[in-house]
Parts: structure tokens; sequence; C-alpha cells
């Protein structure tokens, strides 16, 4: 039998787990989130969601992987034979789906890094972001042309990946970790600092957190503090359950999930603090008034924010504006290495479980292939690409993976065989109320969420946003639609491929392993 790698240190997979959790959602998704929802009553619903759901799957997924000892494909193997294909879909889905255009906008952020030391885009940010940069085509089937410098720091971003993940995860991940994420929160709380001594900061700071407490009444308000949850915590991706299968023995999971899904949660917080003093001070500098109205002109989700705004109101500070935009570019940078570094190995795991392949080999075709389906985003119609592919993904793959997660275990495998488990090497113990949370609250938030989407894209059509003509049918179907379709073909494929070994004899855990300190 073969002996499976493991952590080093306790401390060396909490930074690997929290690194996987946090990424560009936390920065540019969360705090718009908090404002457009209601400020201090969306934080409310948000640790609501965090207690009731996050934290419990979070245990879930630990549970799983620590107990089955293996990536979520031999988890959900050892679950169920008739499950496999659903440890496949996790990691299948977020591989060639999320990450393809995740490491494009990963690019995107060492090309900022290199603008701001002289602040190139100038004073009409927008236009510099979309027609200098990116070349954008309104045309989803413009796939000629490939943006120089794009290509160039994808391939920069991808070599990055795999030389960390190349290695086992305690010479390769566990030690880019220890240095990245020191380094990702010195840098954020810099920036925190440094935007609240901005003048006009503290106006920014009330429209994050002012509560509006009747938002607390609106559905709407609790399926995003839920569904941020869920995608934030990385849950449902297949990482979580693949980073504790290399626990040793006795782990306290119960302490490392909280500790996990506290961190992540609390870095999303105060990365909305630096956030909105900036944009605070650039509403001050624009003499904008003091009204929701006003203000919102400054607000952007996603792209936008990140890569426009920020800018012009980096442009704008009054000393040392080149410095603060290399902090805040290499902060998302940095972010978005920890989350990918996660997802090659999620996968990595499950191809060498099963097919018995060498680490170099599967880190090396999927490093390959993957830069290769990212091409596609650099093109001048990648910005739609990555628009429609995240949307249908996000809303409709990840969703859909979490509850499908919580009726396997929970009413399959059965909850409370986690959680003896689980109870049985931790130091801290779940209570009979957690079995409760997972069969019944959670997948039943996570079935509203689903059906919500569902039924407002059929009402309304895709949300393309403000300003944008509607997408062609045929682009969403082409790029959305398909994107879980072939997720589930390949999941299908690898499923009925035979096992190299027999997966009840893959892993071996030592008996001398000990509570990592």
């Amino acid at each position: 039998m073969e002996q499976r790698s493991k952590w080093s240190s306790q401390t060396g997979f909490l930074f690997a787990a929290i690194g996987s959790a946090i990424g560009l959602g936390n920065i540019w998704r969360f705090p718009y989130l908090a404002y457009e929802k209601g400020g201090g009553a969306f934080l409310v619903a948000y640790v609501v969601a965090l207690l009731t759901a996050g934290i419990p799957l979070m245990m879930l997924e630990f549970g799983l992987g620590h107990s089955m000892v293996g990536s979520s494909v031999v988890s959900f193997w050892r679950v169920n034979r008739r499950l496999e294909w659903f440890g496949w879909w996790m990691p299948l889905l977020v591989m060639y789906g999320i990450m393809l255009y995740y490491m494009v906008v990963l690019g995107w952020c060492l090309n900022y890094v290199w603008f701001s030391l002289d602040l190139a885009w100038g004073k009409d940010t927008q236009s510099f972001f979309l027609n200098s940069f990116l070349k954008v085509s309104n045309n989803a089937w413009d796939l000629q042309d490939i943006v120089g410098p794009i290509f160039v720091s994808t391939a920069l971003v991808w070599f990055i990946i795999w030389f960390i993940c190349y290695k086992e995860v305690n010479k390769g991940i566990e030690r880019a970790c220890k240095v990245f994420m020191p380094a990702l929160f010195a840098l954020t709380l810099i920036l925190v600092f440094w935007g609240c001594s901005l003048e006009g900061a503290g106006r920014g700071l009330t429209y994050y957190l002012k509560p509006d407490w009747s938002k607390l009444k609106d559905v709407t308000l609790w399926t995003s503090a839920y569904g941020q949850i869920f995608f934030s915590l990385s849950i449902g991706f297949g990482i979580m359950i693949t980073y504790a299968s290399y626990l040793p023995r006795k782990s306290n999971l119960v302490q490392n999930a909280i500790i996990t899904s506290v961190a992540d949660s609390a870095y999303s917080f105060t990365a909305g603090l630096a956030v909105f003093s900036v944009l605070g001070y650039l509403a001050h500098s624009q003499n904008l008034p003091a009204t929701n109205e006003a203000f919102r002109q400054v607000v952007k989700e996603g792209p936008i924010l990140a890569f426009v705004t920020y800018p012009q109101a980096i442009s704008e500070l009054p000393a040392f504006n080149r410095l603060f935009g290399v902090f805040f570019f290499i902060c998302l940078a940095l972010a978005g290495i920890t989350s990918a570094i996660s997802i090659v190995e999620a996968l990595t795991c499950a191809i060498r479980d099963k097919f018995s392949l060498a680490r170099g080999k599967v880190v090396s075709i999927l490093c390959a292939t993957g830069f290769l389906g990212s091409l596609v985003f650099a093109c001048h119609s990648g910005l739609t690409w990555l628009d429609i592919a995240d949307h249908f993904i996000n809303h409709y793959g990840l969703v859909l993976a979490g509850f499908l997660e919580c009726v396997f275990i929970g009413w399959i495998l059965k909850a409370r065989t986690i959680r003896k488990h689980v109870n049985a090497v931790s130091a801290w113990r779940l209570p009979e109320m957690w079995d409760y949370l997972v069969k019944f609250v959670s997948p039943a938030v996570l079935g509203v969420i689903y059906v919500m989407d569902v039924v407002n894209i059929i009402r309304n059509g895709y949300p393309s946003g403000p300003g944008k003509e509607p997408y062609a049918s045929s682009w969403l179907i082409l790029i959305g639609v398909n994107a879980l379709i072939l997720s589930f073909i390949l999941a299908t494929v690898f499923t009925i491929y035979p096992w190299r070994r027999k997966p009840e004899l893959i892993i071996h855990r030592p008996e001398e392993d000990k509570l990592l300190t």
C-alpha cells in the first residue's frame, strides 16, 4: 500500500486551506454585496449563513476527506460506488471551467502591477481597460487574435502554479502558502490603514457598513449571503476534501474548520474596509453629493471595480499612488494564486488516486491543457466568454454541487457517520444539531437559491449588465450551458475508465501519525 503525503505542520495546512478559500471574490465581490444588500444588515445575514451553513459544510468536507483518506473521487467512491462520477465532476468543473478564466484575470493583475509603476491607464481608466488593454470585441466568436500582454502574463501565472504544484504538498503548496498568506494579510492591513487615513474615507465606510434593517425582510439579501458563503469558502470544489486527506490520524477537524471559515470571512470584511475607504476618497475628490445615488457612481462589481474604478482612485491619491497601486494588485494576485493552486491540487490528487500516475506528469498535463483553454479568454472576445461562463458555473454548477453533496453525505452516508469520525479524532466535538444543519438547512437554502436563479433567468433573461446589449441565446447555450454539460461528460468518461488499483487499497495512513502541532 502507498503512504500518502501529509502536511508537515498545522500552520501549513491552515494557511493552505485559508488560501484556497480567500480569492479574488473576497476583495471585489463581498464589499459590493454588503453595500448593495443593506450594509450592516447584510453582515448579520452573512454571519447567520456562516454559522448555519458555511462552518457546518466545511466540517463536512474536512470530515469526509479525513475519514476516507482520499481525493473527492476516492471519498465518494467509498460512500457509494455509484457516486464516483460526482467526485470527478466537482474538480473537473472547477479546473476546466472557473480555472481557465481565473488565470487570465490573474494575468490582468500582473499587468496592472506593471501599469501601476507609471499609472499607464491615464485619466480614462475604463477606455484603457476595455479598448487599449483588453481590446474588447462584442462578438463572442471573435477568437482569431490573442492579446499579446495577456498571453505573456497568463503563461507566467500558469508557470507559477505548475512550479508550486509540481512538488509534494508539504514541499510545494505548503511552503508557498506559508510565504504568500502572511504577505497577503500584511499587504491588506497596509491598504486598510492607508485607505482609512484618506480624506473622505469615513464617508465610504459609512456607505459600506450603515445598516438598512428593512433589507432583512428581502429574500434576495439572504440568498446573496448564503451564496457568498458557499462561493467564498470553496465548498463543493472537492478542494477541502483533498486537503483534509493529507492530515494525520489525530487532527482537530472542528477547530480547523472554524478557523478556516472565520479567517476567510474576516478577510472579506477587512478587504471591504480597504476598498470602500478608497472609494469614499474618490467620491470626495469628485465632489459627489452625500447620497446613495451619487455614491453608486463609484461603486462597481467585478472587473470594473478592480480594473477601472480602483485605478481611477489610485491616480487621484494625494501621495504614493504608484506604490499603493502596486500593493493593491499584488494583493489581488496573491489571493488568486493561493486559490488556483488548490484547484489544480484537487484534480491532481483525484487523477493520481485512480490512475497511479506520477505527480509531476499529472500537474504538467493539467497546467498545459489549462493554459491552452485559457487562451480563449485572452482573445478580444474574452470578457464576453468570462462573463457568461462565470455566471453559469457559479450560479448553476457550484450551487448544484453543494446541494448534491449535502444530500449524498447527509442521507446516503448519513451525517452522523461523519460526526462520529470527527468527534473521534478532534479535541472539539460536534453536537447532534450539526446533523440537522447538513441534512435539512443547508440543502434547503441551496435549493431555494438554485430555483430562484433559474426562475429569474427565465423571467428576466440573462443579467448582461447595465449598458450592455443582451447576449444572443446561442452564446448563452454554447458557452454557459455547454460548460456544465462538458464537465458532466468528462466526469462520466473518467468514471467509466477502470481503476489501476483497487481504491480500497490505495491509501495507508501510518499508526504513528500524531496530532500536528
